[in-house]
């Protein structure tokens, strides 16, 4: 046994005295993420989340309310989007439609969370019909929809929470843990892909890769020049802000690099975690610093109490029923097609997998780490796994390109582009800005 697993085992034999229902908890986790497994003969799916932030005229923030906020912006978007979302206030805090939801991160971040698409040709019609529309909301009023990585203007402390009871309690519990999780909350935005598993093996595979993986990954997504209203102190700036923002939840999930790692192992690492939040009766949700095994020591989880755990964790790979790929920043619509692309050509295919795995062999959690120091300090010059980044990013593309059927493979060209002059956007910014 690793030592990080007998420091579960020894872990969760403590907590079973505390917890009579631990074992049913545990069994109720793994059955949640193994309902998550699809046919072997499913076509390839994304799922992709976008957020974006929406500033005003003179690129200052737009916040919930006033007379031309994301509130007004929901409401004009729900004409075509005519499902509706609303807090216990009434606030409206969503709208979608089959295939599509519109929600609001933090602090006023709209998210378009849409798919899952077989075919990246729907994906674009989606995205490219959602980004005309904001247009032709925001535009006549000044208004934009930015797709970049951290607001790029304002400080998080100045920008104000969205009227949501679940944000204002994770607020309290990151501000005790320093200023970076207010930062990620309110500063920042990024593009999420999800994909499918096959089997438990198949699904811990893929975890374990798109850890090892997300290094490099954030690094062909990079596109936060500006942090805090001021040029970006690093390079991979959301990268940063994850690894300061609460070691408990963030980062790698803990020994999801080893050979051993199950999803067991998986699911007491949940348990084990505090809560910040719990759905409780009288408010809908309450604040708590216990751990989720602690409030559910005596009574089995509901799938949707592990649903809601499930999603209070933010680590660059995190598993529900599929698995979520993180560490990119909110891109432009072609570079985010391009890296759906990429995760899609990556992630499905034995061909694909034995070509990462071989690529990865022998990696763990503290050369991912070192992966990210180097990143950030260095950007493609930089040495990572032993390698240079741009060697690395090549080969990924290559990859990928050969995982993606003829037809998608010219949707991997605008960040094959960049990777090819050793640049980000970040960086092209950047350079604007000197320039």
């Amino acid at each position: 046994m690793n030592t990080t697993a007998g420091k579960a085992a020894s872990s969760a034999r403590g907590a079973a005295d505390a917890q009579p229902a631990r074992e049913q908890n545990i069994a109720a986790v793994v059955a949640y993420f193994e309902s998550g497994i699809k046919p072997a003969d499913q076509p390839p799916a994304v799922g992709i989340e976008l957020e974006h932030t929406i500033v005003s005229s003179d690129g200052g923030p737009v916040g919930y309310r006033g007379e031309r906020g994301v509130a007004w912006l929901l409401e004009r978007l729900s004409a075509r989007y005519p499902q509706q979302t609303r807090d216990a206030e009434g606030d409206l805090i969503g709208v979608a439609r089959p295939g599509e939801a519109i929600t609001i991160e933090p602090a006023s971040q709209v998210e378009l969370s849409a798919g899952p698409f077989t075919a990246l040709s729907d994906a674009q019609r989606v995205f490219d019909g959602f980004e005309e529309l904001l247009a032709d909301e925001l535009a006549p009023f000044g208004m934009k929809a930015l797709t970049v990585g951290y607001h790029p203007t304002a400080k998080a402390a100045d920008l104000e929470l969205i009227p949501k009871r679940r944000y204002r309690f994770m607020n309290l519990y990151f501000e005790q843990r320093g200023p970076y999780g207010m930062r990620m909350m309110r500063g920042s935005a990024s593009t999420q892909v999800s994909i499918d598993y096959r089997s438990v093996q198949d699904c811990l595979r893929k975890l374990r890769l798109a850890g090892t993986a997300g290094p490099l990954l954030a690094l062909l997504a990079d596109n936060a020049p500006v942090f805090e209203g001021a040029p970006r102190p690093c390079k991979l700036v959301r990268t940063k802000i994850w690894r300061e923002c609460d070691p408990d939840r963030c980062g790698i999930v803990p020994g999801s690099l080893d050979a051993g790692f199950t999803l067991r192992d998986y699911a007491e690492y949940l348990l084990d975690t505090p809560a910040i939040l719990v759905p409780c009766r009288k408010e809908g949700v309450c604040y708590t610093e216990r751990t989720f095994g602690e409030v559910y020591a005596d009574a089995p989880m509901t799938r949707e109490q592990v649903e809601h755990m499930a999603s209070m964790f933010f680590t660059d790979a995190r598993l529900k029923t599929y698995l979520e790929i993180r560490p990119a920043d909110a891109l432009p619509i072609p570079c985010a097609l391009a890296y759906a692309a990429v995760v899609k050509g990556l992630f499905y295919g034995d061909a694909q997998l034995d070509a990462l795995d071989a690529l990865f062999a022998g990696l763990g959690e503290a050369d991912v780490e070192a992966a990210k120091d180097a990143l950030m300090a260095q950007g493609y010059a930089a040495t990572v796994y032993g390698q240079p980044a741009g060697q690395l990013i090549d080969r990924l593309l290559e990859v990928a390109e050969g995982g993606l059927p003829a037809e998608e493979r010219a949707f991997l060209k605008p960040l094959a582009d960049l990777a090819a002059q050793r640049v980000t956007l970040a960086d092209l910014a950047e350079m604007g800005r000197r320039g």
